[in-house]
């Protein structure tokens, strides 16, 4: 394998919570946190870490028992997820933005002791809470406005509970750290279990060596803390290097990010491409002598290149785009700053390798598209009480990613679409996202969708649906000829159609499937 660049292992008693206080000793009086009701400094941290861990194990949650954290971005966020750890207990940090049935779902698969939940999605909660059969012993409420639910505390008073002092579970490296849930394009989320040091390895082999972050740095990500993605960005990225770290709890609107970079100045942006899309198109968008952005970062869905030299020329810094993924905890195929190669996502982060494999798992030329499989230290254990996904997933020391990448001359990876996303098209695989990074460069096309549909011989052929800038108009006939003059002629899309939005995610993903159901149901 690989050596993971000459960064140490952790030692045999590790504790990811613990690690990161002993990390900071040094900085307490710095700003480790700045939410939109104040700050925290990494002292203050340290102690509210101790005091929750610890009053976590007085209301009887016992050490690998889970907690179900379902809390705005705020200061209270990182207390809650690392107080956790700090007591060998398994935080399950949960999308924000999900229904009460998919909250009963997860109550119950987790069978978490304790929930931990913002004011503003106690109600949510309790819509949950009466679907599950499963009955949690302990309500925390962070931040109420009003009286509480009989039986809920107060998340302040309940770190009143804890001793300041408290000592850290003595777990060690591999032991269970934390869950996070993968959001599945079809069917039940899946509970993948990371452990204590994948949160390591992901800090010192992308935040120092590619990131470049020092304790100098002002992290700022849009991608929320409950994501694989936004808990590198915000919260062990910036704490393994001391760095202070702005928190919103609103939705990262194009009006909410520019107020944050104008007030807060953050020095390293972590966004993504629909995110970056929408700011470029913002009347709003700050000046380059407005903020003080030395980097961004770019992940969830591959950047088209437009995008990425757009935000280049307008601020003259790189948004350095990357794949990670819920299974692996963070980006493994990464740019470089100065290195960027737009319209590609990177070479491999060192400390992992990626392969691409056939449909028989053989090897793929360079140049052909191929599923893309990744070995690295980082990889989640399982999928909770999910044996044969795990199995598909996760292949003795390789993870397959369920992407198709194609591998260039020079090194770098271009991505091809989801393995379910590809299309066949006389004989031929197009990649969806080709197809769409070309639309979005017309100047009156905000966001596309590529999917296959099959015509009246049977044959897919490519349909896509556009969606246009406010105040901007674009025909058909205008776009198919746009495309034809960039790519291959069989590669432009047969039919386009013109949506208001299209479906997505609660992570921003567009949700091509939907598109796919819509079709057939008026076939």
């Amino acid at each position: 394998m690989t050596p993971h660049h000459a960064v140490p292992p952790p030692g045999p008693v590790f504790n990811f919570a613990q690690h990161l206080i002993e990390r900071n000793g040094r900085r307490a009086d710095k700003v480790a946190f700045i939410d939109d009701l104040g700050t925290l400094s990494y002292g203050q941290l340290a102690e509210r870490i101790r005091r929750l861990g610890s009053a976590l194990r007085a209301c009887g949650v016992h050490r690998e028992e889970r907690v179900l954290l379902l809390m705005h971005d705020c200061n209270d966020w990182p207390v809650a997820f690392l107080g956790a750890l700090h007591a060998g207990v398994v935080p399950v940090a949960v999308n924000t933005l999900l229904t009460p049935d998919d909250y009963a779902y997860m109550l119950a698969h987790s069978r978490a002791q304790a929930v931990l939940v913002s004011a503003a999605l106690l109600p949510t909660l309790q819509s949950a809470l009466a679907l599950a059969s499963h009955e949690v012993k302990s309500l925390i409420v962070s931040r109420p406005t009003g009286p509480l639910p009989e039986g809920a505390g107060e998340f302040e008073q309940f770190l009143q509970q804890g001793h300041p002092a408290a000592a850290a579970a003595s777990t060690g490296p591999d032991d269970p750290g934390f869950w996070l849930y993968s959001s599945g394009s079809t069917g039940r989320p899946k509970g993948a279990l990371h452990t204590h040091a994948n949160p390591y390895w992901t800090a010192e082999l992308y935040a120092g060596p590619v990131l470049g972050l020092t304790e100098q740095d002002i992290c700022f990500s849009a991608a929320k803390l409950f994501f694989a993605y936004g808990l590198g960005n915000a919260l062990s990225f910036p704490l393994s290097v001391g760095a202070t770290t702005v928190l919103m709890a609103e939705r990262p609107t194009p009006d909410a990010t520019f107020q944050r970079w104008v007030q807060h100045q953050p020095t390293v942006f972590f966004g993504a491409p629909t995110g970056f899309a929408g700011m470029l198109s913002s009347p709003k968008l700050p000046a380059r002598g407005q903020v003080s952005l030395r980097l961004a970062s770019s992940a969830g869905e591959a950047l088209p290149a437009d995008i990425g030299e757009r935000f280049t020329r307008h601020y003259g810094v790189e948004i350095i785009d990357g794949i990670g993924s819920t299974e692996m905890l963070h980006i493994f195929l990464s740019n470089r700053p100065g290195q960027v190669r737009y319209g590609t996502t990177g070479t491999p982060v060192p400390g992992y390798e990626v392969e691409l494999r056939d449909e028989q798992g053989g090897p793929v030329p360079d140049g052909e598209p191929g599923d893309l499989y990744i070995r690295g230290p980082s990889a989640a254990l399982m999928y909770w009480g999910n044996r044969d996904k795990s199995r598909d997933t996760f292949q003795g020391a390789w993870t397959k990613s369920g992407d198709k990448y194609v591998k260039n001359a020079d090194g770098t990876y271009t991505y091809s679409g989801r393995s379910d996303d590809m299309l066949k098209v006389s004989g031929i695989y197009v990649s969806p996202f080709e197809v769409e990074a070309t639309l979005v460069q017309h100047s009156a096309v905000l966001e596309a969708a590529v999917i296959g549909v099959a015509d009246a011989e049977g044959l897919t052929k490519t349909k896509a649906f556009v969606v246009l800038k406010p105040g901007c108009h674009a025909d058909e006939a205008e776009l198919k000829a746009f495309v034809k003059d960039r790519l291959a002629p069989y590669k432009y899309p047969r039919q386009i159609e013109f949506l208001a939005e299209l479906p997505k995610t609660a992570t921003g993903k567009i949700q091509r499937f939907k598109l796919r159901d819509r079709e057939r149901a008026s076939a």
